[in-house]
């Protein structure tokens, strides 16, 4: 169904099984936005309220579904070929948006916000409706649609305490940068700030090192390929720096108390079972 789609606009009440089980579903960015609905996930001192308008912006490759089941909204998904001729600069601030926090970044809306972006949507929906749909113009609607987000992410980033901007600043080079570069002091160097310095905000705002970090977000990489990828055990460590199968076994069980193999046979049968659930870490 979703082989031969760049878009997908559907609300939640009418998104069919085959949506969920398709096994191109994996390559689409998707934006679930949940109406006057509770969170899927428990919420950080920074939200005001369980009940509201939420939006999860869920990058491609993920390890976690997220249970959609019986909640009212709608669902935007999106292949990143349909934004490959926008500005780098563009592309850039979506990615951003879409991987801030990993598996899902999540933007809890005001009424202000919800009024504008419906606005946005209703106009792209009527236009995804119609028999014969102008890619255009939807694009262009798709496109004013993730600037608002970007906008109303950039609202909150400027709210935050200069540490907090500091632990956003390391998660972007450490997204950029983590299948080649492992260690805390490259990344202090990027933000000109001492090691030392750095693993004191992040252990202060996230309870973790910068090596800790690092390593989670490996750990994460690793899953999503061994769920979504039809590489080898040892192609996957190889793609992520780990020149010898063994030494990546051992790292990855230090991390998971799995070994690879045990976590793709679990991940993988677990998924089939549950497709429309958070699969746990």
């Amino acid at each position: 169904m979703l082989s031969d789609k760049v878009l997908y606009i559907r609300d939640l009440a009418d998104c069919p099984p085959s949506y969920l089980d398709d096994p191109g579903r994996k390559e689409f960015y998707e934006i679930v936005w949940l109406i006057n609905e509770e969170a899927l996930h428990t919420p950080q001192h920074d939200f005001q309220t369980l009940i509201g308008n939420w939006i999860y912006l869920i990058p491609p490759y993920r390890v976690h579904q997220l249970n959609k089941a019986g909640k009212k909204g709608v669902l935007i998904s999106f292949k990143h070929e349909l934004l490959e001729d926008d500005l780098k600069e563009f592309l850039l601030d979506v990615f951003r948006i879409f991987n801030v926090q990993g598996e899902f970044s999540c933007l809890q809306l005001n009424e202000e916000s919800a009024h504008s972006l419906q606005a946005v949507y209703n106009l792209m929906h009527e236009e995804y409706a119609k028999e014969e749909i102008n890619l255009i113009i939807v694009k262009a609607l798709l496109k004013v649609f993730l600037l608002k987000l970007i906008q109303l992410k950039e609202q909150h980033f400027t709210l935050q305490d200069i540490n907090e901007k500091r632990v956003y600043e390391f998660m972007m080079l450490l997204e950029l940068n983590y299948h080649e570069e492992r260690t805390a002091a490259f990344y202090a160097d990027k933000m000109n700030i001492s090691a030392k310095r750095l693993n004191q905000i992040l252990k202060e705002k996230l309870s973790k090192t910068g090596m800790q970090l690092i390593h989670d977000r490996l750990v994460l990489e690793a899953k999503r390929q061994m769920i979504h990828s039809e590489n080898t055990i040892k192609e996957i460590g190889f793609n992520l720096g780990f020149k010898d199968r063994s030494y990546f076994s051992r790292f990855f069980k230090g991390h998971t108390n799995q070994t690879p193999q045990e976590f793709q046979n679990q991940a993988k049968n677990y998924v089939q079972q549950h497709d429309n659930t958070l699969y746990p870490e």
